[in-house]
């Protein structure tokens, strides 16, 4: 996508995090944006951020899990704003839990958010892109989308999935006026640590607040500075888009030692 003024953006996740400022700094770039959550509070707060850089918004609650909510969510962004060029697929979840011990529940709470939430997005959206001069798809998956975390199979399953779906429907769109962009994160200062449905850490040492100080300590990218790396990929049709230097680190290891690394983060994570 080569320019954001003038267009429109849908985003899920809004009401706080990597979406909330993906929605304000999209609208310093002229772009209106459509901005979905289930937590209404905090959409209203992410609308007057928007507001304060003078953006057109439109708030909208919707569960991602929910494929006639995703559905009913892109029409009434194309009716409201009389067009989409932009859908971020951003909704997450966590749950910290064994692969033994996590119940069918979690695991399926989540992947409706993580993964059906962004298939669901994806082809709700695609409709109403191909309508436009060019459109954009952007997938939030994570580094965990390309490496694996003890008591993290949910979300790294969800992660790992997103980035198979959105790789392919890149491969799907490559000769369309459609681009396709997959997002991995590296720690980020969100809530999702402390939002996260948490039974136990990887070495069952830590209790859930230890668990989200340690992950405050790491996470070194503020939601602002990813949020910008995210619009500048999208600017220059960024098929894979790494956030933060720890994702950079991350990826290089992953690639050098494929083996090596899944036994490192294993035995690394027995202290926690």
């Amino acid at each position: 996508m080569q320019e954001l003024a003038d267009k429109v953006a849908a985003i899920t996740g809004a009401a706080s995090g990597i979406g909330q400022m993906l929605a304000v700094n999209l609208a310093v770039k002229g772009c209106a944006v459509a901005i979905s959550d289930i937590d209404m509070n905090g959409l209203e707060k992410t609308a007057a951020m928007v507001k304060k850089q003078n953006g057109k918004v439109s708030i909208h609650k919707v569960d991602v899990a929910d494929r006639r909510q995703v559905v009913n969510y892109a029409a009434d962004v194309a009716t409201q704003h009389g067009r989409v060029d932009l859908i971020i697929n951003n909704a997450g979840v966590s749950v910290a839990e064994s692969i033994d011990d996590v119940s069918y529940e979690d695991f399926e709470w989540l992947m409706g958010i993580n993964f059906w939430g962004v298939v669901y997005g994806s082809k709700a959206f695609l409709p109403y892109l191909k309508k436009q001069p060019e459109g954009h798809i952007v997938n939030i998956s994570s580094v965990n989308g390309f490496i694996s975390w003890p008591n993290h199979a949910p979300y790294c399953s969800s992660k790992f999935a997103v980035k198979g779906f959105t790789e392919t429907l890149w491969q799907e769109l490559r000769k369309t006026t459609i681009r396709v962009s997959c997002v991995h994160p590296g720690g980020i200062r969100t809530n999702i640590a402390r939002n996260t449905r948490f039974y136990k850490s990887p070495g069952n040492q830590m209790t859930h607040e230890q668990a989200v100080k340690e992950f405050e300590k790491v996470a070194g990218t503020s939601t602002d500075k990813a949020a910008d790396i995210i619009i500048a990929g999208i600017l220059k049709n960024k098929r894979r888009i790494l956030v933060g230097p720890d994702a950079y680190v991350l990826d290089f290891l992953t690639r050098l030692f494929p083996k090596g690394f899944v036994r490192f983060m294993a035995t690394v994570t027995d202290r926690n």
